[in-house]
């Protein structure tokens, strides 16, 4: 569904990104990792075409998408759900996810979506009619993925979708986040923690600096020793 092949991004002078080459399949659920400016939140970017990059190839659906502004990208059911979750704070649960679902090509079917997105969050259809920046910040974060959902999306990227939740609310973050999966949304999602991330993922990338250092599925990565390295140093 996702191929990305030496893709490289700069920030000025300052190159964040160095030759990343990655791929996700449809129906899976991959896991992005690294530590802190590692350019996890960089990569969603440029596939989302909110940040451009010097080189590479962003395929998207067999579909080229590196130069493709970002209300093209989205027309192709690409959903991105920004880190902190970036709700509309003054807009209540209804308007937000209305919102989510502009984009022309699902906007006929925008009740329907609603409806799916109500049945997943029951709770948004009761805070329906109350402001965003009033609501918890697990509740802000259904919120968003809700509103990604009502794109219709075929790949969901999220990044850090278990910032700052509690521990409970994380938990049940990673239960909705797999029954997304399993309803036929391909995910791929940005997290600090491995083994919280390996829990969710079928498979993970691991950047350092700006670089691909290991690959594999959940237990190789579980299992691996470069993982220490890069996370704990030595």
């Amino acid at each position: 569904m996702l191929s990305i092949r030496n893709l490289e991004v700069s920030y000025g002078d300052y190159q964040v990104i160095r030759g990343v080459s990655m791929e996700v399949y449809v129906g899976e659920i991959v896991a992005l990792l690294g530590p802190n400016g590692a350019g996890k939140s960089t990569i969603l970017n440029s596939i989302s075409g909110l940040q451009s990059a010097q080189a590479g190839v962003i395929e998207f659906d067999g579909v080229h998408i590196e130069s493709m502004p970002s209300h093209k990208i989205v027309r192709l059911r690409l959903a991105h759900i920004l880190e902190r979750r970036r709700v509309f704070p003054y807009l209540t649960v209804y308007q937000n996810l209305w919102l989510g679902g502009y984009n022309p090509t699902v906007r006929d079917e925008r009740k329907r979506n609603l409806e799916r997105v109500y049945e997943l969050f029951p709770k948004l259809r009761e805070r329906e009619t109350q402001l965003a920046h009033s609501m918890s910040g697990g509740e802000q974060q259904m919120l968003a993925l809700g509103r990604g959902l009502m794109a219709d999306p075929k790949l969901l990227m999220v990044d850090e979708p278990l910032l700052g939740l509690a521990p409970s609310v994380a938990r049940h973050t990673i239960e909705v986040l797999k029954q997304i999966n399993q309803k036929g949304v391909t995910i791929l999602f940005i997290e600090q923690n491995v083994q919280t991330a390996m829990s969710l993922a079928h498979r993970g990338y691991v950047l350092e600096s700006g670089k691909v250092v290991i690959e594999g599925t959940s237990s190789e990565l579980l299992n691996s020793g470069e993982i220490k390295r890069v996370f704990l140093g030595g």
